[in-house]
């Protein structure tokens, strides 16, 4: 891409595949889900190499750095050398822990658990929660 033509924002952050769909990266914008700076910007910001904008997807967070301009939608290969990742390592493993946590479950067709085996179905979500905190 030429360096004087212009990119929108919206555009920029689907080519890279931060969004499925253009709609998508568009309706973040508007909510406020993209941030310049810490302000809010609109769908049709101008992309400037060096920039580094905050982009919350759901419970995810990250922080990304423009290094190339990108019009359109490549591989996710190719795609690395238009932006580096600047998300802090430990908000990255947190987001990922969320997502491994344990999953506790009844052997099917045991019924209700009694008021004993429920509190120790309490104890034991709490020493697995707070540990991991």
């Amino acid at each position: 891409m030429a360096t004087n033509e212009k990119l929108r924002i919206d555009k920029y952050l689907w080519a890279i595949r931060m969004f499925k769909t253009r709609t998508l990266a568009t309706e973040a914008c508007k909510a406020g889900k993209i941030k310049l700076d810490g302000q809010n910007i609109k769908p049709s910001h101008e992309v400037k190499v060096g920039e580094i904008y905050q982009v919350s997807r759901g419970i995810e967070r990250k922080v990304i750095r423009v290094t190339g301009l990108l019009e359109n939608r490549m591989d996710a290969k190719s795609v690395v050398n238009f932006f580096i990742d600047e998300t802090p390592e430990e908000q990255t493993i947190q987001f990922k822990t969320m997502f491994n946590a344990p999953v506790l479950k009844r052997e099917r067709g045991t019924g209700r658990p009694t008021k004993r085996e429920r509190r120790d179905i309490d104890d034991l979500k709490k020493g697995l929660f707070e540990n991991g905190n």
